[in-house]
C-alpha cells in the first residue's frame, strides 16, 4: 500500500481515528508522517505500548511523578518488584506472571476485555470451534440464569445447548 500523502513511499504507518463515532483511516509513510508531526510508536517523541500500559495501571513510566502507594510486591523467582515491572515494562522472569496475577487481571481486562485471549478462529476448522465456543458460553450464561433461580430461561438455553451439540456431532 502506497502512502496516501505523498505517494511515493510505502505506507509503514497505519492509524485510525475514530471521533464522533466517524472512523477515518490514514496509510503514511514514516516521513510524512514526521512531516504531519504524527506520534510515530518506537521513536524519540512517539509513544510506546509501555508508555500506554503504564497510563492504565495510574504510572508515570519516567519515574518521575510519584508512584500510587501500594505495598512492594516481589517476584520471589527473579525478584522483581512490580514498580520495577511498571518503569521497565518488562517482567524479569516467567514466573513474575504468577506473582503480579491479582494486579495484571484488572489491567489485562481493562486494555483488551478479557483476561483470556480466544484468538481467531482458522477457516477450514472454523464450524466447529465456533459452535463449541458457543456452546461453552451458553453453559456459562445457563449456569448463571440457575444461580439467579430464572429456570425458564435455564431451560431455554438447556436445549439451545443440546442442538448444537448434535450439530456439532453431525447429527
Amino acid at each position: 500500500m502506497q502512502c496516501q500523502e505523498c505517494g511515493k513511499r510505502p505506507a509503514t504507518l497505519h492509524f485510525t481515528k475514530i471521533v464522533g463515532g466517524e472512523k477515518t483511516e490514514l496509510h503514511i509513510c514514516e516521513s510524512c508522517a514526521r512531516e504531519k508531526g504524527e506520534l510515530i510508536p518506537g521513536a524519540q517523541s512517539g509513544f510506546s505500548i509501555h508508555n500506554l500500559l503504564s497510563g492504565f495501571m495510574n504510572f508515570d513510566p519516567t519515574g518521575a511523578g510519584t508512584e500510587l502507594k501500594q505495598p512492594a510486591v516481589r517476584c520471589d523467582t527473579c525478584g522483581m518488584t512490580y514498580s520495577q515491572f511498571s518503569k521497565i515494562g518488562r517482567f524479569g522472569c516467567s514466573e513474575c506472571y504468577k506473582h503480579f496475577s491479582n494486579r495484571l487481571d484488572p489491567l489485562l481486562k481493562r486494555v483488551h476485555g478479557n483476561t483470556v485471549h480466544s484468538g481467531k478462529v482458522p477457516k477450514r476448522a472454523g464450524g466447529k470451534v465456533k459452535v463449541k465456543r458457543e456452546i461453552d458460553e451458553l453453559k456459562k450464561h445457563m449456569q448463571n440464569r440457575i444461580e439467579q433461580e430464572d429456570f425458564e430461561t435455564a431451560a431455554k438455553l438447556r436445549d439451545r445447548i443440546k442442538e448444537l451439540e448434535k450439530e456439532a456431532n453431525g447429527g
